[in-house]
């Protein structure tokens, strides 16, 4: 329902991936977000990549909802780092088509220098 109703709407595209429920909290549970106290699971959201591994988490209480566009953001960021292998980072706010950056040792403490923080807020 919440795929059929809520989240395709809010994109306006189709979800590539199934959508799931987790009844029992089994899921919840391995995460650490489920709730013992009330029986319910935090709204939690993990990225996890083609190996396994979680690259991004946010943990969120029941009465916040979470951001799909800002997932779908953090999702591109991580496949260009993954695809780049390590030759780009993005900085905060990065969109598609914005300018990343280079890592390593001359970057540290001088993002400023390359990178103006007016680009994550542009549309």
């Amino acid at each position: 329902m919440w795929n059929d109703h809520e989240l395709s709407k809010m994109i306006n595209r189709d979800i590539p991936f199934a959508m799931l429920s987790d009844q029992d909290g089994s899921i919840g549970k391995m995460y650490g977000i489920y709730d013992e106290d009330s029986g319910v699971e935090t709204r939690g959201r993990f990225i996890i990549d083609p190996d396994g591994i979680i690259q991004g988490f946010e943990v969120l209480t029941p009465p916040v909802g979470r951001n799909v566009k800002e997932s779908i953001r953090q999702i591109q960021a991580f496949q260009l780092v993954r695809a780049s292998e390590g030759t780009e980072a993005t900085p905060s706010g990065w969109r598609p088509g914005k300018q990343t950056l280079k890592p390593g040792p001359d970057l540290v403490g001088n993002v400023w220098k390359v990178w103006k923080v007016s680009e994550a807020f542009e549309e």
